[in-house]
């Protein structure tokens, strides 16, 4: 076998091992597309706002003084990965917003796939529009899977602790991921993690041991002043194992829904997609003077 082929052989095992590992994080965390599949991302927008979220008119209630922010998943995107509990946030009297963030050049749509400290700031550019348009002091931020991982960089390193009153992480990376051993396959096959760094960064950064995590980690999980709320389901099949979910710290509350709910069988998707009891547990960590106790009959 000549060098040539090697090479290129080296490069197809480096792809197939890749094309896996996206596959996995996309199957399991990408929604079902709406308006926008269709290319129309002016009624996507529409659609939030006329479901009462992304309203810039919105001005936040004396019972609840904080607007929200949702920041989506990997391969999610600002309306798709919110369908359900955007309006039943609004639904109790927030304002709610949800950004787009890492997004790749040609790649519409599904969007998370950006070098995650660069999601992060455009996070924080996010946050300062939201509390322009709201007048509010701070903000309180949810997300789901790297959206509940990404924002712990804004609150760290960007002055994100001085804007963000609490952060829910529903089923969040915090500690990266293995993907049930899947990403040992990128350490078997030469080119493999330097491929997935060019084809989607953002996936790269989300691999336990990776250079951004170990930064992220490296000190503590938090950092002061802001409450921490992490919702998982040990039924994750994407960000496993899921107790690396959990954050170690002050001000930090660790929720297995399965202690709440026995019979709560949601996975990675359904946790963060239409999950009574994670939005009941996200509606308590939102305003815990008036929590009231989560069950599976949690509406």
């Amino acid at each position: 076998m000549n060098t040539s082929t090697h090479r290129s052989l080296s490069w197809r095992r480096a792809a197939t091992a890749v094309s896996a590992l996206a596959l996995a994080l996309g199957a399991a965390t990408a929604a079902t597309p709406t308006a926008a599949a269709a290319g129309r991302p002016d009624a996507t927008a529409t659609n939030a706002v006329s479901a009462g979220w992304n309203d810039y008119s919105c001005k936040p209630s004396a019972a609840h003084p904080r607007p929200v922010v949702l920041v989506h998943g990997t391969f999610g995107n600002s309306v798709d990965n919110w369908l359900a509990l955007a309006p039943y946030l609004v639904a109790r009297g927030y304002c709610v917003f949800s950004l787009d963030y890492g997004q790749l050049p040609g790649v519409p749509l599904f969007h998370g796939l950006g070098p995650v400290d660069k999601s992060a700031e455009q996070l924080s550019a996010y946050v300062d529009r939201v509390l322009a348009a709201t007048g509010a002091e701070k903000t309180d931020l949810v997300g789901h899977s790297q959206g509940g991982m990404m924002p712990r960089y804004y609150l760290k390193f960007l002055g994100g602790a001085a804007k963000v009153n609490a952060l829910v992480g529903i089923a969040p990376d915090n500690h990266g991921t293995d993907v049930n051993g899947l990403t040992r396959l990128l350490d078997q096959v030469p080119g493999a993690k330097k491929y997935l760094e060019s084809f989607a960064p953002g996936l790269n950064d989300q691999i336990v041991g990776s250079d951004f995590l170990n930064r992220l980690n490296e000190g503590g999980d938090t950092v002061p002043g802001v409450r921490y709320t992490v919702i998982a389901t040990k039924y994750d099949e994407v960000v496993t194992p899921y107790k690396s979910q959990f954050l170690n710290g002050p001000n930090v509350r660790n929720v297995l829904v399965q202690d709440l709910c026995p019979t709560d069988f949601s996975e990675h998707v359904i946790i963060g997609l239409a999950d009574r009891v994670a939005f009941h547990e996200t509606a308590n960590a939102l305003d815990p003077a008036h929590a009231t106790p989560t069950t599976c009959l949690s509406r």
